[in-house]
């Protein structure tokens, strides 16, 4: 995990970001590639007869602002003294993002975002989601694994290892409500393997698969919660509702790391 990408706009969220991308690269002795993304798209207007415009006045300020963004950004990173590289998009975040994650470790997204679930689907990198306003503190002290045995799953799980292997207490918890997938053995052996000694936690389903995994993330205490993205049978589920939905809107949610 030593390419970190991080999307970095003019929101409040971006320091957070960026400082976390930073943590990450320290600790990984990696590289920050910055994204600084301009949508052409949202400065495209329709006229009455049904055709389209672009706004220029309105785009070439977006484009200056967020070059002074940029700018401000690489002089940070310089003042670091990490390896980093600036890059410039103009197309809508989650394919700007996922273009750019081709040759990437991880990419570094906030919850507040709105757009971490729908990237965790098309990119080709685990996505990191930060709460809002917040980094990431490293080494993580403590981390739950949420395991159903999927392909999902496994993919998060070996994904997360190098920010697993100095953590104090992992968990791999389970809550039950399904049979089959990859046995809870083959993960806590892969783990170990990787220097990571987990420890198993079943807990039965009490009202959603949500509120119950909500509940082992607070009771071990987790700055980490790592889980699988899902595929295209669970598309709906993924973007719009259930246990994906729940951790980005919840602000008291940990830091989530998904893979597909």
């Amino acid at each position: 995990m030593r390419s970190i990408l991080v999307n970095a706009d003019r929101k409040p969220d971006t320091e957070a970001r960026v400082e976390a991308a930073l943590e990450l690269a320290r600790h990984m002795d990696g590289h920050v590639t910055v994204l600084v993304d301009t949508p052409v798209s949202r400065y495209i207007a329709m006229d009455p007869m049904g055709g389209s415009y672009v706004i220029s006045e309105a785009l070439e300020k977006a484009r200056g602002e967020d070059d002074a963004a940029a700018e401000a950004i690489e002089a940070r990173l310089t003042r670091a003294g990490l390896a980093f590289e600036m890059i410039r998009s103009e197309e809508d975040p989650v394919p700007a993002l996922a273009r750019a994650a081709r040759l990437s470790d991880l990419v570094v997204v906030s919850r507040a975002s709105g757009i971490a679930g729908q990237l965790a689907m098309v990119a080709r990198a685990p996505v990191l989601a930060l709460p809002e306003g917040r980094t990431l503190s490293l080494p993580i002290r403590r981390a739950v694994i949420a395991w159903d045995g999927g392909e999902q799953a496994a993919s998060a799980l070996k994904a997360a290892v190098p920010l697993l292997q100095s953590c104090q207490a992992v968990k791999l918890v389970t809550v039950i409500e399904k049979s089959g997938g990859f046995p809870t053995t083959d993960a806590l052996r892969y783990l170990s393997r990787n220097g990571i000694h987990a420890e198993y936690e079943e807990y039965e389903r009490r009202g959603s698969t949500e509120d119950t995994l909500s509940l082992a993330v607070n009771q071990n205490h987790a700055e980490l919660l790592v889980m699988g993205a899902y595929g295209k049978s669970r598309l709906r589920e993924f973007l719009f509702g259930g246990v994906t939905a729940h951790f980005l809107s919840d602000a008291s949610a940990p830091a989530v790391l998904f893979a597909h």
